[in-house]
């Protein structure tokens, strides 16, 4: 039985990209229009994983998905990267001169920023979804309107590339992380990465003193990303990935880590997916 997995988006999309290259090509897309969706979905047994984005290497944190991380009975059970590479898509006789509009994810055209400016003719609108812009295009036979999406999206919906890889940097990749119900079975065989959020008391020293826990039992700190807490602006919750060659050394970190937090959470414990090699600037 093909596993069901919650994205953000359509088919064709980065998000279907990504499932298919962790999961295989053996699943079924419950497609969401939110991120938020993707979490009922996930809790609510409509999906049996839910891939969500989290980071990409140009433009940074998605800062709300960390905020649902904590929000909902969900855990990491793993994380993938994909290398990202937005195209110009429009239909089949169409040429770069002809183009008046172009859609896509705000984040993709963020990504794509210096082409635009290149192209002052080109008016931007933001979609809910790279490859639901190039969708539409094909199905309404749109004239004068291009997406920015990827190749899958081209193939899938029969356009024609107009730009290739008009990302600002070549060095483009996402980070997706794979989500389970809290107390399903982890996917990863044996974990070698985590992610927590937690809040400390609103004093000089608090977060160094975190921070030393993680020196003290050798733990490497991938990634630390703060965000304020709603209704005390003065505060902030900290979520961080943590790699660890030693399970138990992680273990007993933790356990000193809850003595001088507020609160703790743990997000996930899970196996590290492989990074994108390098790539050579534009």
């Amino acid at each position: 039985m093909n596993k069901k997995i919650a994205i953000q988006g359509t088919e064709a999309s980065f998000h279907d990209m990504a499932a298919r290259e962790y999961f295989g090509s053996a699943i079924d897309l419950v497609e969401c229009r939110t991120f938020r969706q993707q979490c009922r979905e996930l809790v609510a047994d409509g999906s049996d994983y839910a891939l969500m984005a989290i980071e990409n290497s140009l433009v940074g944190s998605i800062l709300p998905n960390y905020g649902l991380l904590e929000e909902f009975p969900i855990e990491i059970a793993g994380e993938v990267y994909i290398r990202i590479q937005q195209h110009l898509l429009a239909l089949p006789g169409q040429r770069l001169a002809d183009i008046a509009s172009v859609r896509s994810h705000p984040i993709a055209l963020q990504q794509c920023s210096e082409f635009l400016e290149s192209q002052p003719q080109i008016r931007c609108i933001e979609s809910h979804d790279t490859a639901a812009s190039a969708k539409e295009i094909a199905a309404n036979q749109l004239q004068g309107v291009a997406a920015i999406a990827g190749r899958l999206a081209a193939e899938r919906f029969g356009l024609v590339i107009l730009a290739e890889s008009i990302e600002n940097n070549r060095a483009n990749y996402t980070r997706f992380l794979i989500l389970e119900k809290e107390n399903d079975k982890q996917v990863a065989k044996l974990p070698n990465k985590a992610s927590l959020t937690f809040h400390v008391r609103d004093r000089i020293g608090a977060l160094a003193e975190v921070l030393n826990i993680f020196i003290t039992y050798s733990l490497n700190l991938g990634l630390i990303q703060s965000t304020p807490m709603l209704g005390r602006p003065e505060e902030y919750a900290f979520h961080v990935d943590i790699n660890f060659q030693n399970y138990t050394d992680f273990l007993a970190a933790l356990k000193q880590v809850g003595k001088v937090t507020t609160k703790l959470k743990i997000l996930g414990k899970y196996q590290a997916g492989a990074k994108p090699g390098s790539y050579n600037k534009k």
